[in-house]
């Protein structure tokens, strides 16, 4: 996949992924439907494929949870330099991408959390703080919940990959309901996709 970029494009990604940071409440990947739709459906500067490999490669990768967002960076840039084999140009081109994406989704984030942590243990003691940490966790659990959505979506309806479905709807309830480290769970999940029941 080729794509074109300007110097406006490059800014219209900062300023996205900028916007991003600080609705990221939970987490950068509590944003990846909103990613997704930006870059895939309105910019097609990556496939759906390339996004959802990049999600699930960063975060079987040991390392924080937001490197998946240098790899949607990484591949934007590589895209826009004409692929893997285009040569230095593109690999330039996708480190600026892990840059721009990277720089974007920390600074403002980064900044707001630290004013705010500050501020918060300040006022810790004040009920209106105590109010607003106690809210959030419905919202953090609703963002991951439509963020597995979207990864799930893409690979097919519920009656095709029943046996995909089936799984992620076990293991959410499993860590809903049970204490069960989730390691058993990622272990039981790789052993069923080596068999091929996934």
């Amino acid at each position: 996949m080729t794509s074109t970029f300007s110097g406006a494009d490059w800014l219209a990604l900062l300023a996205h992924f900028m916007s991003l940071s600080l609705l990221a409440i939970g987490g950068a990947i509590t944003t990846a439907p909103e990613m997704h739709s930006y870059l895939v459906n309105d910019k097609a500067w990556l496939t759906d494929s390339q996004f959802t490999s990049s999600i699930a490669l960063a975060q079987a990768a040991p390392g924080p949870n937001v490197l998946f967002i240098a790899l949607l960076g990484w591949n934007v840039g590589m895209n826009a330099g004409g692929g893997m084999g285009a040569g230095p140009y593109a690999w330039w081109l996708a480190l600026a991408g892990v840059g721009i994406a990277m720089i974007g989704i920390l600074l403002p984030s980064t900044t707001l959390t630290f004013a705010a942590a500050r501020w918060g243990h300040r006022n810790r003691e004040l009920r209106a703080v105590r109010a607003f940490k106690q809210g959030m966790a419905p919202i953090v659990i609703a963002l991951l919940i439509a963020t597995g959505w979207i990864l799930a979506s893409s690979q097919g309806s519920p009656v095709e990959h029943w046996q995909l479905w089936s799984l992620t709807a076990i293991t959410a309830l499993l860590v809903w309901r049970t204490k069960l480290h989730m390691l058993w769970l990622l272990g039981t999940g790789a052993i069923l996709g080596a068999l091929g029941f996934v």
